[in-house]
């Protein structure tokens, strides 16, 4: 990994655009201020312990302190929606995926906060994800790592009204399919095998359910994120609204 990773022009430009106007911080010097997002994005595309960013990044324990201070202001959640105000929603794609939790994550205070579960393979977390018709993402929910996906399923879709729903057969519910068709939309979930009357999905546009595959697939190339290292549920959601708020600057 290079001790050296920078946000691109058009990154920097957009970046410090939205921080001039985002409530709950002050940028004083913009080129400090792109200093510190540029140590955030070291150390989440690293997956390093924040004693090991580079000196060029600044001190290390300010970094962190910065850091915990934008995540309890909701200022990461906040970037991620001013760079997605301009979603496709003809239609929403929904899935999740189980992130393995070092043992170091333990021990927060408040445990039944922090997004955390136990089993005999170790801590988990499950990122619950809604992404847009181009794959980008809009929202997610962080549960513990045995929480079924369907359960999550109503909030991702709360305030919003797309055309169509595609999700794979863990969100076949007869509940879900309810809550689905009372926003106007068509659900495409193709049904379990054990029912008795198989429900009709389209299974052409079914398969664009590759783009929250892949969405997923692009979150994971940052080690933050691969890998949770954080006991509390707002810095490992944190990072991940920073990712996401990348991948719409792309």
């Amino acid at each position: 990994m290079s001790s050296v990773i920078t946000l691109n022009e058009n990154q920097r430009t957009k970046m410090l655009a939205f921080l001039r106007t985002c409530r709950g911080i002050y940028v004083g010097q913009e080129a400090k201020t792109l200093r510190f997002v540029e140590a955030i994005l070291w150390i989440v595309r690293s997956g390093a312990q924040w004693e090991l960013i580079p000196e060029r990044y600044g001190k290390w324990n300010s970094i962190y302190k910065r850091f915990a201070r934008w995540c309890d202001r909701g200022v990461f959640e906040q970037m991620h929606r001013h760079f997605a105000d301009d979603a496709d929603c003809e239609y929403l794609l929904l899935d999740s995926t189980i992130i393995r939790a070092h043992p170091c994550a333990a021990g927060a205070p408040d445990k039944g906060k922090q997004a955390l579960g136990r089993s005999r393979g170790g801590f988990s977390t499950k990122i619950h994800v809604v992404v847009d018709a181009l794959g980008n993402p809009l929202d997610f929910v962080l549960t513990a790592g045995q929480t079924h996906d369907v359960t999550q399923g109503p909030t991702l879709l709360e305030g919003r009204h797309p055309d169509y729903v595609i999700a794979d057969k863990g969100y076949d519910s007869d509940t879900f399919i309810e809550i689905v068709e009372a926003t106007g939309a068509i659900p495409v979930i193709p049904a379990r095998k054990n029912r008795t009357e198989p429900r009709y999905y389209d299974v052409h546009l079914y398969k664009e359910r590759h783009l929250v595959e892949c969405f997923i697939n692009k979150i994971k190339w940052y080690r933050r994120i691969f890998s949770r290292f954080d006991k509390l549920a707002k810095r490992f959601r944190g990072f991940l609204a920073f990712v996401s708020a990348l991948i719409w600057l792309r």
